[in-house]
């Protein structure tokens, strides 16, 4: 039986390409595309936004869609992806969601969405990036004294929070493995007279420019030498792949979940 996957933000470069996703895989059917109220792209159809995709609507009325569909794919903001939350909980749909930008207390409130359906929650759902997520942890416990951190990335102009929610999550990664917080050590950007770097924080620096899809490094720089871990991601097929893979995951489970579940990284 086919799993059957709604997308949310469908008319996005993200939603498209969720929806060539869905369409390769063998064992999903796309069940609904869905756009925000005031989209100029609600009533056409799914095969307007990816040629060879059913003849589905774009709609905005999420209890019609979403009814029967096993699971939503949701990288969107966070304000929609609440929203989407509340309907998906009410019918008992299972979220992937990829959307960045929550506050704590929005985060709260996908945990206590968790009680009622799956959700996998993950800022980059590549399996390259959850690969690097873990080295990173590895490398922080080897290079925790004498080395500087530094977290670099860069993305597409269009992209509108920053640092991205993979370089946070980087960041946390590390600062757990040594035993730091990273709200109280993280240093985002620096400009004037800073002063000599206090070797306890981890700073970040963000770049923003043309189509890039998303370049992470991690620098671990101590005296003499320079440890950086890498992950370029060069096409958005890479977390759509990573999403459609999670949905799969969430089948017959209830709870909060993130990739390093979805590949037994934890």
């Amino acid at each position: 039986m086919s799993l059957k996957i709604a997308i949310a933000g469908a008319g996005g470069r993200m939603g498209r390409t969720l929806i060539e996703t869905v369409l390769q895989s063998a064992d999903c059917q796309l069940y609904a595309v869905l756009e925000h109220a005031a989209s100029p792209l609600l009533g056409t159809s799914a095969a307007a936004l990816v040629a060879g995709a059913p003849d589905i609507k774009v709609t905005s009325d999420l209890k019609a869609a979403l009814a029967g569909a096993d699971a939503l794919i949701d990288f969107t903001r966070p304000e929609g992806t609440l929203a989407h939350l509340a309907v998906c909980r009410e019918l008992g749909v299972n979220m992937v969601i990829g959307t960045t930008g929550f506050s704590d207390e929005e985060k709260q409130q996908l945990q206590a969405g968790a009680a009622d359906i799956g959700i996998m929650f993950a800022p980059n759902m590549s399996v390259g990036v959850n690969l690097t997520f873990k080295l990173l942890e590895i490398a922080a416990k080897v290079l925790s004294s004498g080395y500087d951190i530094e977290i670099v990335e860069m993305h597409h102009r269009h992209k509108i929070d920053a640092p991205s929610g993979t370089a946070l999550r980087m960041g946390e990664v590390v600062a757990n493995a040594i035993n730091r917080d990273l709200k109280e050590c993280a240093v985002y950007g620096r400009e004037g007279n800073t002063g000599e770097r206090d070797p306890s924080t981890i700073g970040f620096a963000t770049m923003r420019g043309g189509d890039v899809v998303g370049d992470h490094t991690v620098v671990f720089a101590g005296i003499g030498e320079r440890v950086e871990i890498t992950h370029k991601a060069s096409s958005r097929a890479t977390f759509s792949q990573g999403a459609v893979r999670a949905s799969r995951f969430l089948v017959g489970r209830k709870g909060m979940f993130d990739m390093q579940d979805v590949l037994g990284l934890k």
